[in-house]
C-alpha cells in the first residue's frame, strides 16, 4: 500500500493508494502515520509562491522536516529526498541554504539509507499540478532544448518523471547516504 500525504487532493485513484490530506503545520496529522518501511519526500515551494522567506521556510523546511521525523517514528528505515542543485547549509543564497539545512536535518535522524536528489532545473507539467505557469520557465525550457548537447549534464533540465524514477531504483537497496546530482538521474 501506498500513503500519499498532500495539501490538497491528488485526483488520481488506484486501489494501492491511499490519499491523507493534511495539513503540514499540525503535528498530529504526521502522527498518524501507517507503519512504513520507506519514504519518498518531495515537498517544497517557491519563495515568490510562498510570498517570503519566512512562509518558504515554512514548507520547504519545518514541514519537510516534519513528515521526514514522522515517518521515521513510523518505522522508516529509508528516505528518498528530492532536494535542489546546489543545496548548501553555509550557503549565502537563502533557498540554496535552506535546502542544505533540510539535508542535514533529515540525515540526523537515523535513517538506514537516505538518497537526497538534486535536481537542477525541474521540467514538467506545473499547470497540470495546479501551480503557477512561469513565462521565464518556459522559455528557459525551449532554449535548453535546443541547447541540450553543450550543457553539462548536471546543469540540463531534467524532468521531474526522471528524479522519481531514480529515487525509486536506488531507495529500497539504499543503505547509507546517496547524494544524486541531476546527471546521474537523466534517462537522455
Amino acid at each position: 500500500m501506498v500513503h500519499a500525504l498532500g495539501r490538497r487532493p491528488l485526483g488520481l485513484q488506484h486501489p494501492k493508494l491511499r490519499f491523507h490530506q493534511v495539513a503540514f503545520d499540525d503535528p498530529a496529522a504526521l502522527a498518524a502515520l501507517p507503519p512504513l518501511d520507506e519514504a519518498y519526500l518531495a515537498l517544497g515551494t517557491t519563495i515568490k509562491v510562498a510570498g517570503s522567506q519566512e512562509a518558504f521556510r515554512a514548507v520547504d523546511f519545518n514541514a519537510s522536516h516534519a513528515v521526514a521525523k514522522a515517518a521515521r517514528a513510523a518505522g522508516a528505515k529509508r528516505l528518498g529526498l528530492v532536494s535542489a542543485m546546489g543545496a548548501d547549509a553555509r550557503s549565502r543564497i537563502f533557498y540554496n541554504r535552506v535546502k542544505g539545512e533540510l539535508e542535514e536535518a533529515v540525515g540526523a535522524l537515523g535513517f538506514e539509507g537516505l538518497v537526497i536528489a538534486r535536481p537542477s532545473f525541474l521540467a514538467g507539467d506545473r499547470e497540470a499540478l495546479g501551480q503557477p505557469v512561469r513565462g521565464g520557465e518556459k522559455l528557459a525550457l525551449r532554449v535548453s532544448r535546443w541547447l541540450r548537447p553543450l550543457i553539462p549534464g548536471n546543469y540540463r533540465s531534467i524532468a521531474a518523471a526522471d528524479v522519481a524514477a531514480a529515487l525509486l531504483r536506488h531507495v529500497p537497496r539504499a543503505g547509507g547516504r546517496l547524494v544524486l546530482p541531476s546527471s546521474a538521474m537523466q534517462r537522455s
